[in-house]
């Protein structure tokens, strides 16, 4: 499957989103990922309180609309609003319009995350898209190894990761992203912004890596839309190349209490 990745600004978010997935089903894509917090924007203070919307409100509808229209399945990042609360979330439609996936991140990053949003409590999202395993993280998430080789565990083919990854922390999409796909063997796509919202300037930079380490493609820093081809294929030569998943000793692992305390010598 041929994925795409549209790095761009919030403002004027869904107008840009036809045009966007309208290109991206013109080049062969069956799915469009977005960036963390897409439809409203990230660093926008009380006013998310205000903007979060359920996962089937009316912004959800209008990208089922884009959906259908396209033909093309779309990841985006929203303030959804639970019970009581704000997460911040990222949810998938299908090319039917269909919601498919919803989750919401469970890594907090800062005062920013922590003052706004409460955490999720699911490790592992995935749905099916054109024949692929597609799972979900935001951001902060994917910094945490566990994270990601959870999905690879759980049989994830694509990880997608909407981000709003901010400037001077370029190392994340450089060197931490590159990683987590090759360790845990697995296509990931990390899918930043590019504009800046009061003191946050978001570096770009979205890329979409294989599992043998390799570049698929790489954004700048302005707005952009990638597109690369998933292959299982692809993935199981890897796999078979780079044995990390079946060199696991999960019995030693056991051993150990991953709070960081040794539980048993």
């Amino acid at each position: 499957m041929i994925v795409a990745a549209f790095q761009g600004p919030a403002e004027d978010f869904l107008p840009e989103l036809a045009d966007a997935a309208a290109r991206a089903r013109g080049g062969g894509a069956g799915l469009l990922i977005c960036p963390e917090m897409a439809t409203t924007g990230y660093n926008i203070g009380e006013s998310i309180e205000d903007l979060a919307e359920q996962a089937d409100g009316p912004t959800a509808r209008r990208i089922a609309e884009i959906c259908r229209e396209h033909r093309i399945a779309i990841a985006y990042g929203y303030p959804e609003r639970g019970l009581g609360t704000v997460y911040n979330s990222v949810q998938l439609i299908d090319a039917d319009g269909r919601i498919r996936a919803n989750y919401r991140k469970t890594h907090l990053f800062g005062d920013l995350d922590k003052a706004h949003f409460s955490a999720g409590d699911r490790t592992v999202v995935q749905a099916e898209i054109g024949g692929l395993t597609v799972g979900l993280l935001i951001c902060y998430d994917v910094e945490f190894p566990e994270m990601v080789r959870a999905h690879a565990l759980a049989g994830t083919e694509l990880l997608a990761v909407p981000t709003a990854l901010m400037r001077p922390y370029e190392i994340v999409t450089d060197v931490v992203v590159p990683t987590r796909a090759y360790e845990s063997q697995l296509f990931l796509a990390y899918v930043n912004r590019c504009d800046t919202e009061g003191e946050l300037t978001y570096c770009g930079r979205s890329v979409v890596m294989a599992p043998d380490g390799t570049e698929l493609a790489r954004a700048g820093g302005a707005t952009e839309l990638l597109l690369a081809t998933v292959d299982p294929d692809r993935l199981a030569a890897s796999r078979r190349e780079n044995t990390y998943l079946a060199d696991r000793r999960p019995e030693l692992y056991e051993r150990l209490d991953l709070s960081g305390k040794k539980a048993q010598a």
